[in-house]
């Protein structure tokens, strides 16, 4: 017997708000009084205690995840005829990270966890590859060690897309900080949202932190002094200063993720649904709790009948998008990506979300007949 209907959204993004809601009002008051607003005290700080928290070197703060991926590619010497490996199945940001910078993506298919599988990678690596983008999808860390092995084999760059897996860790060492650069993402629904958009790339190499905060400042380290023309993307100081507060909370968050999913992963029981998988060693921080059903679009109009609302990420993959039809990659030459872009489904899951809503979805899902 089902419980009376509720209605629960995919994501909750007040609810996180609320649990720290004195915390936030504070620092923007603090910061719309202090008078400063770009490339101030609460950027620097953030960086620091941002870089501190993955245990890189440096941190440069930009205006949101796309400008950190195209400013990593550009800052790696990578252009127009050098070609990039990525996994299919990602976010189209991923893909313009490269091809803004005029090079070429050479699309790897995923593995069994949503991550590129590094099995397939070797065969695709030519002379004008130049870099593997890695992209820790759905919140999982990415199998990057035998990827830092191929890179260095073969002489590549390794840039990290840790848009969704912020606080992920791979063997105990956290995500963004095997590659040259990592590249991250503080849009509103990530795990460490601002309340904006916002982003940030990571480094060891200090040369690189350097020129990245020329580059996303018009190419300026000195105001009219021009060495490059670069961009305007900038982290601004409120949203510098709201990521602080919520930084210093983001193991908990996370904590609070992983238990949403652990019940999910032990209550759902239905043979039509496959679970997602973790790799051992592979941390997951579960940006996404992502299911695969075969017959998707009626399962979506079964949880919307009982007031469970879900999303697809991504139904359509970046190489059968309208952008990409240059690229002459037809429907096919792709099969596992394709595959999961009909069949992948993310299920509610958000920071605040009580056990009776997660007891309701688990039961609305295993009453569920095909």
């Amino acid at each position: 017997m089902l419980e009376t209907k509720m209605e629960i959204q995919c994501n909750r993004l007040d609810k996180s708000f609320e649990l720290y809601k004195e915390e936030f009002e504070k620092k923007a008051l603090q910061v719309l009084e202090s008078g400063w607003y770009i490339l101030g005290k609460e950027l620097e700080s953030f960086e620091k205690e941002f870089s501190k928290y993955l245990g890189a070197g440096y941190c440069a703060g930009v205006a949101s995840g796309l400008d950190a991926l195209k400013i990593a590619v550009y800052l790696l010497g990578i252009g127009a005829g050098d070609e990039v490996i990525v996994q299919g199945n990602t976010y189209i940001a991923t893909v313009m990270g490269i091809t803004d910078n005029g090079a070429v993506p050479v699309f790897v298919e995923p593995d069994e966890y949503y991550n590129i599988n590094v099995q397939k990678i070797e065969e695709k690596i030519t002379e004008k590859t130049k870099a593997i983008m890695v992209v820790h999808l759905y919140g999982q860390a990415a199998d990057i060690i035998e990827i830092i092995k191929l890179a260095e084999k073969y002489n590549l760059k390794v840039i990290e897309d840790c848009a969704q897996a912020h606080g992920a860790e791979y063997c105990g060492k956290k995500v963004g900080t095997f590659g040259d650069i990592g590249c991250f993402s503080f849009y509103p629904t990530k795990n460490l949202g601002a309340f904006g958009d916002g982003g940030a790339l990571v480094t060891n190499c200090k040369n690189l932190y350097e020129k990245a905060k020329i580059y996303r400042n018009y190419g300026s380290d000195k105001k009219y002094y021009n060495q490059i023309t670069g961009l305007n993307s900038r982290l601004d100081e409120i949203q510098a200063g709201l990521l602080r507060v919520k930084l210093g909370y983001l193991d908990k968050l996370n904590g609070e993720r992983q238990q949403i999913a652990e019940r999910y992963l032990t209550g759902i029981i239905n043979k039509n649904i496959l679970l997602p998988k973790e790799k051992t060693g592979c941390g997951h921080v579960w940006h996404q709790f992502v299911i695969r059903i075969k017959k998707r679009r009626e399962f979506m109009e079964y949880l919307e009948s009982r007031g469970i609302h879900s999303m697809v990420h991504y139904p359509i993959p970046p190489h059968l998008s309208e952008a990409y039809r240059y690229l002459n990659i037809k429907k096919g030459m792709l099969p596992v990506t394709e595959s999961y872009s009909e069949e992948v489904l993310s299920l509610p899951i958000y920071n605040g979300m009580t056990l009776e809503e997660q007891n309701y979805v688990i039961n609305t899902i295993n009453h569920y007949l095909n």
